[in-house]
């Protein structure tokens, strides 16, 4: 197992370097995972779209995107947590959560990374006359722990934000507040009627916090009621398009 665990450290400094241009033979299904705590677990399907097997580790971590399945620590368990995937065959992960001495705050929600590691089979007895370099792929998505009975619709907490803009020098930025409990990304983001500037970045705004957006292309701060449009993500990963304006 150490010799495994030392292998999947060196393939997750290679995917650091290579995960731009690798493509995942192991599909998830989604683009996020929102875990309700009243049901105590979720699962998490798995596709392998490869014509060969492929060995696959996950776990979940708190937000360290070096983490490894021994370093992470969290209040989730991964079952399997290490499998063989067969080709073009599907795999269930079943998370559970186990609470610790510190149980996660039930008045908003909480967010960890969940990691899928995959580990391609070694090259079949051609090229073993040959040098060649083997890539592990790291998928890595956010994982939403929503308590219950949290107030308020996820669906509408977007609708929620309230945005003013704080002027430093030359740097304009535009400050969302978020008044929910929930977690709200920000993908894209313009204001005024014709986009006369725009997000430079995406951002994740923190329940009952605020997040400091920078954005380009502009060349004097916005006024008290000019426009905001943005388009966060929903619980299903699809764009919702949502519009504001700038208060006082």
């Amino acid at each position: 197992m150490k010799c495994f665990s030392n292998a999947v450290c060196a393939a997750l400094a290679a995917l650091c370097l290579l995960s731009g241009s690798a493509q995942a033979s192991v599909v998830i299904g989604g683009t996020r995972v929102v875990f309700p705590a009243q049901q105590g677990e979720t699962t998490v399907r798995l596709s392998n779209e490869s014509d060969k097997p492929a060995l696959v580790e996950a776990w979940i971590d708190d937000g360290d995107a070096q983490s490894t399945p021994e370093s992470a620590r969290t209040p989730f368990l991964i079952t399997p947590p290490l499998f063989r995937m067969e080709a073009r065959k599907d795999q269930s992960l079943r998370i559970l959560y186990v609470q610790g001495k510190q149980p996660l705050p039930s008045d908003r929600e909480s967010v960890f990374w969940l990691n899928v590691l995959e580990i391609p089979p070694k090259p079949g007895a051609q090229y073993a006359d040959r040098n060649y370099l083997q890539f592990a792929i790291r998928s890595r998505l956010k994982l939403f722990y929503r308590p219950a009975n949290l107030r308020g619709d996820a669906v509408k907490a977007p609708d929620q934000l309230t945005f003013k803009v704080v002027a430093s020098g030359q740097s304009v930025r535009l400050v969302a507040h978020n008044p929910t409990p929930y977690y709200i990304t920000i993908v894209k983001l313009s204001l005024g009627s014709v986009g006369q500037s725009e997000l430079a970045a995406p951002g994740m705004v923190t329940p009952f916090g605020d997040l400091q957006l920078k954005l380009k292309d502009i060349a004097h701060a916005p006024t008290t009621g000019t426009s905001v449009v943005f388009t966060t993500i929903n619980d299903y990963g699809a764009n919702d398009v949502h519009k504001g304006v700038v208060a006082q």
